[in-house]
């Protein structure tokens, strides 16, 4: 099946130019702002057509303002993705289990949020 994670950073690349959309943090992350943060997290599963995983979107940024318009503008498109193609996947639908909140980072230079959402998706059919 392909990778859930691949598909929501490609559709949050295309959603948001001069963001950086990634997978792992780089130990740089102060001078990469601002930055979008996806990953797959455990739980889930399958009816063998249908996947259902739970997915955290956490946005950086140097300042709590863009903090919050970046987390906002990474919300609506998480909840834009339904009915989307992204990375091979078709996302079915996005619940929203948990809405953008702060969470301090170990970084005086930086400012998080963390958002967490379910995404049903389904392998593209190939024409």
């Amino acid at each position: 099946m392909p990778d859930l994670e691949y598909a929501a950073t490609l559709w949050l690349r295309s959603r948001h130019p001069g963001v950086r959309v990634v997978n792992a943090l780089p130990s740089d992350l102060e001078e990469r702002l601002p930055l979008l943060f996806v990953a797959v997290v455990p739980g889930g599963g399958d009816d063998g057509v249908s996947g259902e995983n739970a997915l955290d979107v956490q946005a950086f940024a140097e300042t709590r303002t863009l903090m919050w318009e970046l987390a906002g503008a990474a919300h609506e498109s998480m909840l834009a993705a339904r009915g989307r193609l992204a990375g091979g996947l078709v996302i079915d639908d996005v619940a929203t289990d948990s809405m953008p909140g702060h969470v301090p980072y170990n970084n005086p230079a930086v400012e998080r949020t963390v958002s967490s959402y379910r995404l049903t998706h389904r392998v593209a059919a190939r024409t």
